[in-house]
């Protein structure tokens, strides 16, 4: 019987399963979304909030703690400079769990885990709306450029 035994197994050993879910965490902060199976995204959640929890107190201590899970230097810097300080009035739940659907080659559960206030849409969105409206600014422009080109060059 499993009686107090919390978490996955993955089919891993407990070195794999610690690397597993370090590197996942380390991936997730460098990038903001990871693809993978919805066993490890589910497994990743529960390893990486109390992480980012313990990040939104920006002490020696807390980063010694955090940085004996996320071994990059780059990643740490990330996680207590930009979202630490992005998440600090959220009382938990910064990540989100996607469902995608099933992988065609086996048939497992896919799913996208993601940092809930770094949303990729979003910023695609944000910055798709950014260039429109450059574009439809830069047109006028670039009449009153074409029309003085015209005027400055003599006609043959």
């Amino acid at each position: 019987m499993r009686h107090l035994n919390s978490g996955r197994k993955l089919k891993r050993t407990a070195s794999h399963r610690k690397a597993l879910k370090e590197s996942l965490a380390t991936s997730l902060i460098l990038y903001k979304q990871v693809r993978t199976t919805l066993a490890k995204a589910k497994e990743t959640r529960i390893f990486i909030e109390p992480l980012i929890t313990k990040a939104k107190k920006d002490s020696v201590p807390a980063r010694r703690h955090v940085a004996r899970f996320i071994k990059d230097r780059e990643a740490l810097r990330i996680l207590f400079t930009e979202i630490a300080p992005k998440v600090q009035e959220r009382p938990g739940g910064y990540t989100r769990v996607v469902k995608l659907g099933q992988r065609h080659g086996d048939g497992g559960e896919v799913a996208i885990i993601e940092l809930v206030d770094f949303n990729a849409a979003d910023e695609a969105d944000k910055r798709r709306k950014a260039t429109k409206s450059e574009k439809e600014a830069s047109p006028a422009k670039e009449e009153t450029k074409e029309t003085a080109a015209a005027e400055s060059t003599p006609a043959q």
